[in-house]
């Protein structure tokens, strides 16, 4: 029998694969893992330069001191803006894949980086209105979108049984642009000092060109990838899909959230300096980002519903230290218990995205469906699933930056935020358990899924 091939043509609009089939064993050992892999590495990089865009407001808000007259209600509202934005994006972010291409739009989404940093180097003194502020950090938001077309794109390169490691490590990698560009803004204000917020502006523009480059150079787009309007309706409708919204919002919304407010929750809380936030601000986002693919791989391995499911029980648990260290007034308890909450982030980040593509090839299954078509199924399902999964689970951000805000005009602390977010994962745990693990879940499907999935029933 002849062994599947792949065509790589060189089109007008740029670098097509034509037929692409990576379930078919032989033809990812010969041609497909190294065109994914490639493609991998070079998405990382793009999503990565992304992240680091869409957090910037999170390193900004650092240098703001009382000359820029921004209270710390307002820089909670400033960078809550950037990430409803990023949010929005997501969802025709994840269309434009299909519609343009994997490279082509990848290349797009780069360049469109420009803009927003661009924007923030040419108002960021004292003296610009804050209504000017809250338009350039909105800008940013494009880069949140970076992720769903970044996602949607790997998942439709990589087999079923290697999704949860490709997706982790493509989160994983862009996610550490967040620790990346705190690491930045530590070195401009420990070097240069907390008025000179435009170097960290000036280092990123040529990596944002770098990006679209490499992404020009060295990426594909997947001819077979199509949007598929029916494809959407169907997601929409499938209360699998909202489901998961809600666990996503527990892991990424909170990772995204509280790497943005981290450092500005020390300084108000805490009384830290700039230089002393930013010196701290960075090493949860960072952990978080460097566990994302391990949550991955241990889905792949033991079932993404069963490390989920504990995940936000120990979610629920660090932040009842968080709780008791904020009532305390505990520097060194708060960074503990807050350190452990962005490690358990970012591990259910990893173990909840490898749920959404086996809960739709699960769906195929109980369809009666086999093999290739199965895993057709389950990719294009998945695929029209995960920007609406994404932008709800990035509104968690907004959600949490919010009710920070809210707590500290309120009361002076975080107190009461930490008491709702506790409350919410012990509520995301039981979830889980309910849908995804309990043997009788009301309106389960009769089939039984795949064991190594993770799932019960669905």
């Amino acid at each position: 029998m002849t062994a599947p091939t792949t065509t790589v043509a060189a089109h007008t609009r740029g670098r097509w694969i034509e037929r692409w089939d990576p379930e078919d064993e032989v033809f990812w050992e010969r041609t497909g893992e190294r065109i994914a892999r490639r493609n991998l590495l070079w998405s990382v990089f793009s999503e990565h330069i992304g992240f680091s865009i869409w957090t910037l407001w999170s390193v900004m808000v650092l240098f703001m001191g009382p000359e820029y007259g921004v209270d710390p209600a307002g820089k909670f509202f400033l960078i809550g803006m950037a990430t409803l934005v990023g949010a929005i994006a997501r969802v025709p972010y994840t269309f434009a894949v299909a519609r343009f291409g994997g490279r082509n739009w990848t290349v797009f989404s780069a360049l469109t980086l420009l803009l927003p940093t661009g924007a923030a180097y040419a108002v960021m003194e004292p003296g610009t209105s804050y209504t000017t502020f809250m338009v350039v950090s909105a800008l940013t938001g494009v880069g949140g979108g970076n992720f769903a077309s970044s996602m949607t794109n790997i998942n439709s390169f990589f087999p079923l049984r290697r999704k949860g490691w490709a997706l982790g490590l493509n989160a994983g990698g862009g996610n550490i642009g967040v620790p990346v560009v705190q690491l930045v803004g530590l070195l401009v204000i420990g070097t240069a000092g907390a008025a000179q917020p435009r170097i960290v502006l000036g280092v990123y523009i040529p990596l944002i060109v770098a990006a679209a480059v490499c992404a020009a150079l060295f990426m594909d787009n997947l001819a077979p990838v199509r949007n598929d309007a029916g494809a959407a309706r169907e997601a929409v409708r499938d209360r699998h899909t909202w489901i998961m919204s809600v666990l996503y919002t527990g892991t990424f919304g909170s990772f995204i959230g509280y790497s943005f407010a981290f450092g500005l929750v020390l300084q108000t809380q805490f009384g830290r300096t700039p230089l002393q936030a930013a010196s701290l601000t960075f090493i949860g986002p960072l952990l978080g980002s460097l566990i994302r693919p391990v949550g991955g791989r241990l889905a792949d391995q033991y079932g993404g519903a069963r490390i989920t499911l504990w995940n936000f029980a120990a979610m629920a648990v660090a932040t009842a230290v968080v709780v008791l260290a904020s009532m305390t007034g505990s520097l060194a308890v708060f960074l503990t218990g807050f350190v452990a909450l962005f490690l358990l982030t970012g591990l259910g980040n990893g173990s909840t995205y490898k749920m959404i593509p086996g809960i739709f090839h699960a769906k195929a299954v109980a369809k009666g469906m086999t093999g290739e078509a199965a895993a057709a199924y389950g990719r294009r399902l998945s695929g029209a699933s995960m920007g609406l999964i994404g932008a709800v689970g990035a509104l968690g951000g907004l959600a949490i930056n919010l009710a920070f805000r809210q707590s500290f005009e309120s009361a002076g602390t975080g107190t009461a935020a930490f008491v709702a977010f506790l409350v919410f994962y012990a509520g995301c745990s039981a979830l889980t358990w309910a849908v995804y693990l309990r043997k009788e879940a009301p309106g389960a499907m009769a089939a039984q899924t795949e064991p190594r999935l993770g799932f019960a029933k669905v």
